[in-house]
């Protein structure tokens, strides 16, 4: 079993904490996100890592890791990230965003599935999502099951709550007949968008900026059975300067957590 930490943004949204440095890098608790990742990686028994860079990845130098680079990343989504690594696949395969926190034990319950395709998500989410936004509705798609615990809706605008029965926090693993499946479903999507010049996954956008939900919905709408891995909190996301503020302040005031157990 291997890792691949998809760490290419530049996360605007983080600004100015990421005019000098990228997204993985920035300090929550007193450590960079990346850190903190492969600190986790590494207590799990997964030393096979490799990270997948972009803007400013000079500024990232962990020893014992792979890197490739994204030489595209100003230009293209979290999809091409992974696929520029996808020589790194084995035949299970975690994949991480890089702005993303998680604990041991959430890390744990995604090594132990035995699905093809194993998605962590969130049923707690809730709670976790207020003290984040004023209006969560604003930010969160949907996550929808069948009653066999597999995906059916992911990464679609919602009108109301009752479309979310979880939230996908950036954490999966592809295993199995799932390594083939997703190399092939890829080059068939990339090819029909070069031939008609419209994106699959999603027709709003051209195929190199396409989302990993979309990536998951197409593999969803392909026949897969994309196995949701059910955690209680446990997982923090960075994605703006509100979120890093937040945290930040509940770490002060002793309240992290209740949210993420795992601080020094």
């Amino acid at each position: 079993m291997n890792a691949i930490i998809l760490a290419a943004g530049e996360g605007k949204r983080l600004h100015p904490l990421t005019l000098t440095k990228p997204k993985c890098m920035v300090e929550l608790f007193g450590k960079p996100i990346l850190e903190r990742q492969l600190s986790i990686f590494k207590k799990c028994g997964i030393d096979d890592i490799c990270i997948v860079t972009g803007f400013k990845s000079e500024l990232i130098n962990y020893p014992n890791v792979d890197y490739i680079k994204n030489p595209n990343f100003m230009k293209t989504n979290m999809l091409e990230s992974l696929f520029c690594a996808s020589k790194k696949f084995t035949e299970s395969t975690i994949v991480s965003y890089g702005d993303i926190l998680f604990e041991q034990q959430v890390l744990k319950k995604l090594i132990d599935s035995k699905g093809d395709f194993s998605i962590i998500i969130d049923k707690q989410w809730e709670k976790y999502w207020k003290i984040r936004s004023n209006n969560p509705l604003n930010d969160l798609e949907s996550l929808k099951l069948d009653g066999e615990q597999n995906i059916t809706s992911i990464g679609k605008k919602v009108e109301n709550l009752n479309e979310i029965e979880g939230q996908y926090i950036g954490l999966m693993k592809f295993q199995n007949n799932a390594i083939n499946k997703i190399k092939s479903f890829y080059t068939k999507s990339k090819s029909i968008f070069q031939t008609t010049h419209s994106n699959p996954l999603n027709s709003r956008l051209s195929f190199e900026n396409s989302y990993m939900t979309d990536f998951l919905q197409g593999l969803i709408n392909d026949g897969q059975k994309l196995k949701a891995i059910s955690i209680e909190n446990g997982w923090l996301e960075l994605d703006s300067i509100n979120d890093y503020e937040v945290y930040e302040n509940l770490f002060k005031n002793r309240k992290i957590k209740q949210f993420f157990k795992e601080v020094d």
